[in-house]
């Protein structure tokens, strides 16, 4: 991208982006014109209308996606968003995503991704489940074990994925068939280490980073923007290794201390106060300030679009490690790689909850429960693997990680639809 205006347009709309990025994946790897119009386009979208009697006796009618990118190589796999800005463009292109994101790691899985357009935090718990089970409902017929699992995203839960698993059960026999979606509560077949899983497959990763770039973890300073599920578990995991957090903020402020913080405390001081500003000892900061504290490791856990071309030139680290989806912006992953920034993509970064969604539906399929210490060693092996596969190829291609990301899924995606052929 070459201009700010290119750059929002592609942020703007992530379809957009998404086939942007294929489109120079396929000319660095040369692939093959018709592998790459295949997979420039999802192979189903399905749209449903969903006729819902909310609390008042009023009818509202909500509109809801379900994108099928690519299954190649497995059944789709993918979340289910609630949120007022859902839109077709935008589940396209994180099926997309999600499609490489599952190549990535080397598990059996293709992409997709659903979503409704509805405002969660201003209905009943009520209204969520008539909803959730109306559009589980419209969705039935392409969904299921070994065709499509669905998982949680942006607004929703293990509450909404218990409702989906119990529609799609009864509509299907009667009888409880948990393997068709992945985020369940522990006790109707959920996997131990979900819910730390993003988290702890960031951690993972800039492990491996410290090891490429002779970082001494002891040495190392680190800063989390949004203190929430993953960034938490990021930073402890991080903190384990030896690395000292300087610098954390979440959606009411950002706070400083170079002595670095005791991530448990600023962990139980949040839940206390729902927030880490005022935090005993800290000094309040902007997001701007936070964002280019200097630091060994930056891990942005909130919201897309922070590393910006106005704010990259800035930012004073040596490992960018994407908790959150889409952080960064392409005109600043460009400033990043040539002020030798290693970033560690959102679709290596955060594929810690994709692989143990896959451990789930391989608990749910066999009716067997793993340990967390087993989920967790089986964590490990496949990122640390994935993050050296790509760090490889990233030196090989000379381009920077979120390009070799991308490069590696594509490769396989490719080599599988070449190998299974195209029927009838």
């Amino acid at each position: 991208m070459s201009s700010s205006s290119n750059d929002k347009k592609l942020t703007d709309n992530p379809y957009q982006m998404a086939l942007k990025q294929l489109e120079e994946t396929a000319k660095l790897i040369g692939l093959d014109p018709g592998i790459h119009k295949i997979l420039s386009k999802p192979k189903r979208v399905l749209t449903v209308s969903l006729p819902v009697k909310m609390d008042n006796g009023d009818i509202e009618v909500f509109t809801g996606f379900r994108s099928q990118h690519n299954n190649a190589r497995g059944p789709y796999k993918g979340g289910i968003r609630y949120h007022p800005q859902v839109s077709i463009e935008e589940v396209m292109a994180l099926s997309m995503w999600m499609t490489w994101k599952s190549a990535i790691v080397d598990i059996p899985l293709g992409g997709g991704k659903g979503g409704i357009i509805c405002d969660p935090k201003v209905m009943s718990k009520l209204e969520r489940e008539r909803l959730t089970r109306r559009y589980a409902h419209a969705i039935s017929d392409i969904i299921g074990p070994y065709t499509d699992i669905p998982a949680p995203d942006v607004y929703t839960g293990s509450e909404e994925m218990a409702w989906i698993m119990d529609t799609y059960s009864t509509l299907k026999g009667n009888y409880v068939q948990p393997e068709v979606i992945t985020g369940k509560p522990i006790s109707i077949g959920g996997s131990l280490g979900r819910t730390e899983a993003t988290g702890r497959g960031v951690g993972f990763t800039v492990r491996e980073a410290a090891k490429k770039l002779n970082i001494q973890m002891n040495d190392a300073t680190v800063v989390v923007q949004g203190f929430g599920n993953a960034g938490q578990f990021a930073a402890q995991l991080v903190q384990d290794q030896g690395a000292k957090m300087i610098a954390v903020s979440d959606t009411q402020g950002a706070i400083l201390n170079k002595k670095g913080f005791q991530i448990n405390e600023l962990i139980r001081y949040k839940n206390e106060n729902n927030t880490v500003k005022g935090f005993p000892g800290a000094t309040e900061i902007s997001n701007e300030e936070l964002l280019t504290t200097e630091c060994t490791v930056l891990i942005p856990a909130a919201l897309e679009n922070q590393i910006t071309k106005n704010n990259a030139s800035k930012i004073n680290t040596k490992i960018v490690a994407e908790a959150a989806n889409g952080p960064t912006t392409p005109e600043a992953d460009d400033i990043l790689y040539q002020n030798k920034i290693l970033v560690i993509p959102d679709v290596l970064a955060n594929s810690g909850g994709v692989t143990v969604s896959y451990f789930e539906w391989l608990q749910n399929l066999r009716r067997e429960y793993w340990t967390e210490n087993y989920v967790n060693e089986r964590l490990d092996n496949i990122l640390t693997k994935a993050f050296g596969e790509v760090y490889d190829m990233h030196l090989q291609y000379n381009t920077n990680m979120r390009t070799a990301s991308i490069a590696l899924a594509v490769n396989r995606v490719a080599e599988a639809i070449k190998i299974r052929g195209i029927w009838p």
